[in-house]
């Protein structure tokens, strides 16, 4: 893809400073610019680049008052950080807007498909599937029997989606996923034989997932997502579990079996909440915390292991920084009054 800085300017409604005719085709760091590249300064610190770079085009802020010549176009704007982000997501777009099923892809005859798919090479699509319009389908994903995905779902290469399983419109499901794998139940009373798992996932609208992310059927029932949940990479929920709108999950978090997470939540990395618990709206929690209990008053914020209220865990924490002075002070004055 190649752009004029004339047409760049044009689609973040810019000023240019420079030559208009300026080539474009790809997006380098400011530091880091090279001839057809186009970079933007927002951060200060990094003004001493403007000077030096050899990208062909930068975005700017208005008000931005330059102290020497440069070699680079300018394109001037309200927020530099704002329109470079419209252009990622423009470039996101153009890259991503893939048409067409492969003749390696496998569609069963009783599946159902809407206009525009994608499909590509050793794609599979299983018995009474239904995929909605615009669905990009990335080669080697999985789709079993009886899944329905809605429009503008784009499944990147290698996800694996489970039977029964439900998706909703406009979410984004990255490699290595899998949806609808068996919840981990067996019954210790019968030589602990497994506990077979009938239910199924549901993924309500505008969810996005990350790489090798397992998000586990309900033993009965679902195990659901609400609409705008986010989940960074390598995150596992367990059977039953709702995750409520909006929430955040990052890496590596772990959600056991039949617990209920509230709206707008925000967990950081390593959390770890056990089963069957409710967690009310607004909740945040501090990486590595482990939440062993109900969470019942809205918007806590959360730290340590078991977690618990994040200013009173801090000063706990300095008393277990100091807790060896506090031991060699107790010992001392035991010695004291116990002289033999």
């Amino acid at each position: 893809m190649e752009f004029t800085a004339e047409q760049i300017a044009g689609l973040l409604n810019g000023q240019i400073e420079g030559n208009t005719n300026a080539k474009i085709n790809k997006l380098a760091k400011i530091e880091e610019g090279e001839e057809g590249a186009i970079s933007f300064l927002a951060n200060p610190k990094y003004t001493q680049y403007i000077y030096s770079t050899k990208a062909s085009l930068v975005i700017v802020n208005k008000d931005l008052v330059l102290t020497g010549p440069v070699s680079t176009t300018l394109v001037r704007v309200d927020s530099a950080e704002v329109a470079f982000a419209k252009l990622l997501e423009i470039y996101n777009q153009v890259k991503l807007n893939k048409s067409g099923i492969s003749k390696h892809a496998f569609i069963a005859e009783s599946a159902k498909t809407g206009s525009n798919i994608y499909a590509g090479e050793f794609a599979v699509i299983s018995d009474n599937a239904r995929i909605g319009n615009n669905v990009k389908i990335y080669p080697q994903v999985f789709i079993g029997e009886n899944v329905t995905i809605g429009d503008n779902t784009t499944l990147f290469a290698g996800v694996k989606i489970y039977s029964e399983t439900q998706i909703g419109k406009n979410c984004i499901i990255h490699s290595g996923a899998v949806i609808g794998s068996d919840g981990f139940r067996f019954n210790p009373q019968n030589n602990n034989q497994k506990v077979p798992q009938i239910g199924n996932v549901v993924i309500e609208d505008d969810v996005e997932i990350g790489a090798n992310c397992a998000i586990d059927r309900a033993t009965l029932g679902s195990t659901i997502l609400r609409k705008g949940v986010k989940f960074d990479n390598l995150i596992h929920i367990a059977h039953n579990v709702e995750v409520g709108e909006n929430t955040y999950i990052a890496a590596s978090a772990c959600i056991a079996g039949s617990t209920k997470i509230g709206k707008n939540c925000m967990f950081s990395g390593q959390v770890g909440i056990v089963g069957h618990l409710t967690i009310a709206d607004n909740t945040i929690v501090t990486a590595q915390s482990g939440i062993s209990k109900n969470v019942t008053k809205k918007g806590e914020l959360l730290m340590g292991s078991p977690a618990f209220e994040i200013n009173k865990y801090r000063k706990a924490y300095i008393h277990f920084r100091n807790l060896e002075s506090i031991v060699q002070r107790l010992e001392k004055l035991e010695k004291e009054e116990n002289p033999s």
